[in-house]
């Protein structure tokens, strides 16, 4: 699925006294909630880089799925269970008739209760939102289409670009859980991939006809190609595979080779990202051997772009020991943007990593909302500035906005609210979600300084030369859009002053 066609800019940049006069708006409406929620649902976004597909719903999407087809709430954990079941316990007549029950499993599958205080001194809500993914799971296996929906939806109403979605195939899973579980060392790994690489075939083939199916059945939910189309049809959608790292080795190695191997066949899917919690047991011990795993596959795909889950971590979460080079292999091994990286202050040799990041354009993805929750690192604690004074680049995301109760413009409503981000930095952070996606094509912008527009495009986006540089880039075309739309923005962006600025403004 491909965003439409979108017009070019008139003009190389937005106008600098449109864009003044929305900071000006900006800084006035900066202390009133309300108006900066208005102010920054309609900025334009540019991307939504760390995005779990099945965390995207809310407890009251799958609910409504699991109703429509006779799931049961589970008497004991409050699971959804198939039929059959007592009439009672069904969730259509949960929603129904007993609207207290209803609201207990809305809190069971999400964060929401949790961060209202409900239980929240007898579970984390690191337990709270790791937990709601096995209350749900078979749900969403059977609603990938319906899910992609609710993902686009959110997106357009968050004047949203482009979002990168991880999703692993269905039938990923069979092909991964038949590996067996016996350990699998470091230096039996060229060996066995060798053996498995000749038999993934039809399994990638399966994904991609799967893949196929989902798209459409989302196009025609959503109305795109049609006179009824929704906006969601205008978000560039593209797709990273991810491996467990939870699982026994050979089944991890199984689905980073699973990841690693649609990702080279299948244009639709950019890259490859690690997945479940850095902190497990399992994917503790076995950190190292992942890495290598990575570096391996890297060997045997080299154009299958690399994000990771890494320095998911908080300080007392693990002993301190196991803080100090998660981030470091990570990008050793590979890594061309770092999801989270919460616990970067407490690595070894924490600015050389800071300065790699930098100079080598390796984003991090942060996500303010699932940091605060799940590790409880929020406010000064949250390194996102860290990384901003050090120079690496800086993109926000929502995680599992589902499970989270929240979305994008929330995310940015907490840059501003608590790191005390301008309209300037928000710009900025839009911009680098498309320069750091993993979309093909040339950058609009000059060696990765992002504002700075081709010497093609220097003068204005509209002359031939520019046109002939970019003209096979969907990097390019995407970030031609945004720029246009946060002409359009700004130029409009007195709406969304009260009157006290109307006033100061005559």
């Amino acid at each position: 699925m491909t965003s439409a066609m979108l017009a070019v800019p008139s003009a190389a940049m937005a106008d600098s006294a449109s864009e003044a006069e929305a900071a000006k708006v900006f800084d006035t409406i900066r202390e009133e909630p309300q108006m900066l929620r208005m102010f920054l649902q309609a900025m334009p976004k540019g991307a939504d880089l760390h995005n779990h597909l099945s965390g995207t719903p809310s407890a009251e999407d799958y609910l409504g799925w699991a109703a429509a087809e006779g799931y049961c709430a589970d008497p004991a954990t409050l699971g959804l269970v198939p039929a059959p079941c007592e009439g009672a316990d069904k969730i259509g007549r949960i929603a129904a008739e007993r609207p207290f029950l209803y609201a207990r499993l809305i809190d069971r599958l999400s964060t929401r209760g949790w961060q209202a205080g409900v239980d929240s001194d007898e579970v984390t809500g690191h337990t709270q939102f790791f937990k709601s993914f096995d209350l749900f799971g078979m749900v969403a296996r059977d609603n990938v289409a319906p899910m992609m929906m609710v993902a686009l939806r959110t997106a357009a109403g968050d004047n949203l670009t482009y979002l990168e979605l991880m999703h692993n195939p269905v039938v990923m899973g069979p092909y991964v859980m038949g590996a067996s579980a016996d350990p699998l060392g470091e230096a039996d790994l060229a060996a066995w991939l060798d053996r498995e690489i000749p038999a993934i075939a039809p399994h990638i083939a399966a994904a991609r006809s799967e893949l196929d199916a989902e798209e459409a059945e989302t196009r025609t939910g959503l109305g795109c190609g049609t006179e009824g189309a929704e906006a969601a049809c205008d978000v560039a959608i593209r797709y990273l595979g991810s491996a467990l790292r939870a699982l026994p080795p050979q089944q991890v190695f199984r689905s980073l080779l699973f990841s690693f191997a649609l990702s080279d066949a299948d244009p639709r899917f950019v890259g490859v990202n690690i997945v479940m919690p850095e902190d497990w047991a399992v994917a503790m011990r076995d950190y190292d051997l992942h890495m290598a795993m990575f570096r391996l596959l890297e060997e045997r795909y080299p154009d299958v772009h690399v994000t990771m889950h890494a320095g998911e971590l908080a300080f007392g979460l693990v002993p301190p020991a196991a803080m100090k080079d998660h981030m470091a292999k990570a990008i050793a091994s590979g890594a061309e943007r770092i999801g989270h990286g919460t616990g970067i202050a407490y690595e070894a040799d924490a600015p050389a990593t800071l300065a790699r990041m930098a100079s080598e354009g390796i984003a991090v993805e942060v996500n303010l909302t699932s940091n605060a929750v799940i590790l409880g690192v929020e406010g000064d604690e949250h390194p996102i500035d860290l990384y901003r004074s050090f120079g690496v680049p800086v993109t926000l995301s929502t995680d599992d906005q589902g499970i989270l109760r929240t979305d994008l413009t929330g995310e940015y409503e907490r840059a501003v609210t608590e790191h005390g981000f301008d309209y300037a930095a928000m710009k900025q952070v839009s911009r680098n979600g498309l320069e750091y996606a993993f979309l093909p094509g040339t950058s609009l912008w000059r060696d990765g300084n992002v504002g700075t527009p081709i010497d093609a495009c220097s003068a204005t986006f509209v002359s031939r030369m520019c046109k002939t540089a970019l003209a096979n880039s969907e990097k390019a075309r995407l970030q031609l859009a945004l720029e246009q739309e946060f002409e359009e923005f700004e130029r409009s962006s007195a709406r969304f002053a009260g009157a006290a600025y109307e006033a100061g403004s005559e």
